[in-house]
C-alpha cells in the first residue's frame, strides 16, 4: 500500500510543474460534501436593562422555560428587561462528529437595544428535516455598543443586538455523507465549462489510468474511486492536489450598475465599428424678481411717497453647454486593451462607457456577454 501511495504522488509532482495551473481543489467540489444550516429559538439573560422589557413572546418564552423546574409562575410576575428573545444559526461542517465544538451566531428579534454581557440558555439547533444535531449555551461577545440617554438621543456603534459565541454548540448528531459509500465520486466545478471539464478529465487519466474520470457535462465529471474507505481519503487527497489549466472563460462584460464598476474579460473583442461619443448640457435657473410700484405726492416743493405695492416676477435663464463629439474606430479584433485606451481617450465617464458598451451590443458588435448587476 505504501509503495502504491509513493509511487503516485511520484507521478503528480511530475506533472504538476506548471506555474500558471490551478489546483484542481480551488477549482471543484466534491458532490455530497458541503456545509448545513442549523437555526434554534432561544433566550438570553443577564442583560444590563437593554432587553425586550414586556414583549409578550419573551415573557411567555421565559414562563415555559421556569416551568420545566417545576416551578408555577404567571407572565404578569415577569419582566423581560434583562433577557431578549434571539434566533440563533450555525453552519454544521461536512464529516463534524458528535462531541465537536461549533460557533454559533446570536440575534435578537423583539426589542432588546443590546446583548452585550448576556449569557444564551441551552439552545436546540435543529437542521431543515427538523432533527436535532446541536446544541448551544454559553456568554455573548458582543462587538457592537448601544447608549440612549434620558432625552431620547442615543449613539450606535456598529450592530450591539448580534452576538457570536466561539465554540457555544456541541454537535449531538452526524449528517451521513455518500463519501463513504459511493464507489464514485463526482467533481463540480464551481464555474461551468466543458472545456475545461474535459481537460480535468483527460489530466486525471493522464496520471491515474485510462477511464478513471468521465466528464458527465459542463458540471460535472465522474471519477472512479477505491472502495476502501483509507484508500478513498489518500486518493482524494492526491487528486485535489493535481494542478489543470482551465481553459479561457467565456467572453464577458459584467456592468454594476450600482456603483459603475464595469469589468472586462480578457477575451472580449469587436467588430469594426465607429463610435462618436459627445455630452450636451442644459442648465436651468429660475430666480424670482421683486418689482415695486410708488405712488408720489407734492407737500411743500418736497417729494414724499405716499404707498408701495410689491409684486413679483420670474426670471429664467437657459444656458445650453454641449462639447464637441469625439469619434474612436474600432478595428477587426479589436482587444480589451485597445477598448479601454479608446474609451478613456475621450475621458469616459462610468456612466458612459455603460451605454458605448450598451450601444456596441445592439450594434452587433461586441463579442462577449454583457452582463449588468
Amino acid at each position: 500500500m505504501k509503495k502504491f501511495l509513493i509511487l503516485f504522488l511520484f507521478v503528480v509532482l511530475n506533472f504538476c510543474n506548471n506555474l500558471y495551473a490551478d489546483r484542481l481543489k480551488d477549482l471543484v467540489s466534491i458532490a455530497g460534501i458541503r456545509s448545513n444550516q442549523l437555526l434554534g429559538y432561544g433566550i438570553v439573560i443577564g442583560l444590563n436593562g437593554t432587553g425586550d422589557s414586556t414583549t409578550n413572546l419573551t415573557l411567555q418564552s421565559i414562563q415555559s422555560l421556569i416551568s420545566q423546574f417545576d416551578i408555577v409562575v404567571s407572565t404578569s410576575d415577569l419582566t423581560a428587561k434583562n433577557a431578549a428573545a434571539v434566533m440563533v444559526t450555525a453552519d454544521l461542517p461536512a464529516f463534524s462528529k458528535p462531541g465537536q465544538a461549533l460557533d454559533v451566531t446570536v440575534s435578537a428579534i423583539g426589542k432588546a437595544k443590546s446583548l452585550r454581557g448576556g449569557t444564551l440558555l441551552m439552545t436546540p439547533l435543529k437542521g431543515a428535516d427538523g432533527e436535532l444535531y446541536a446544541i448551544a449555551q454559553g456568554n455573548l461577545a458582543v462587538g457592537g455598543l448601544g447608549v440612549e440617554g434620558a432625552d431620547g438621543s442615543s449613539v450606535s456603534v456598529n450592530i450591539p443586538t448580534v452576538g457570536r459565541i466561539p465554540r457555544g454548540a456541541t454537535v449531538e448528531k452526524m449528517v451521513e455523507s455518500p463519501f463513504i459509500r459511493s464507489s464514485n465520486l463526482v467533481l463540480n466545478l464551481n464555474q461551468g465549462d466543458f472545456s475545461t471539464a474535459n481537460i480535468i478529465s483527460e489530466k486525471i487519466n493522464e496520471i491515474f489510468g485510462p477511464d478513471v474520470a468521465v466528464p458527465l457535462d459542463a458540471t460535472s465529471i465522474k471519477v472512479r474511486s477505491p472502495e476502501d474507505p483509507g484508500q478513498k481519503v489518500s486518493f482524494v487527497s492526491l487528486l485535489e492536489n493535481i494542478e489543470v489549466e482551465p481553459a479561457r472563460p467565456k467572453a464577458r462584460v459584467v456592468v454594476n450598475a450600482r456603483t459603475g464598476t464595469i469589468v472586462i474579460g480578457g477575451d472580449v473583442k469587436v467588430t469594426p465599428t465607429a463610435v462618436t461619443h459627445g455630452k450636451l448640457t442644459v442648465s436651468i435657473q429660475e430666480d424670482t424678481a421683486v418689482v415695486s410700484e410708488a405712488q408720489g405726492a407734492m407737500q411743500n416743493a418736497n417729494s414724499t411717497v405716499a404707498g408701495t405695492a410689491a409684486t413679483t416676477a420670474q426670471d429664467t435663464q437657459i444656458g445650453v453647454e454641449e462639447e464637441n463629439a469625439k469619434a474612436f474606430v474600432f478595428d477587426t479584433g479589436t482587444s480589451l486593451s485597445d477598448i479601454v485606451d479608446a474609451i478613456n481617450e475621450v475621458g469616459a465617464s462610468a456612466a458612459d462607457m455603460v451605454a458605448i458598451l450598451e450601444a456596441l451590443r445592439e450594434a452587433g458588435s461586441l463579442r462577449a456577454e454583457l452582463i449588468i448587476i
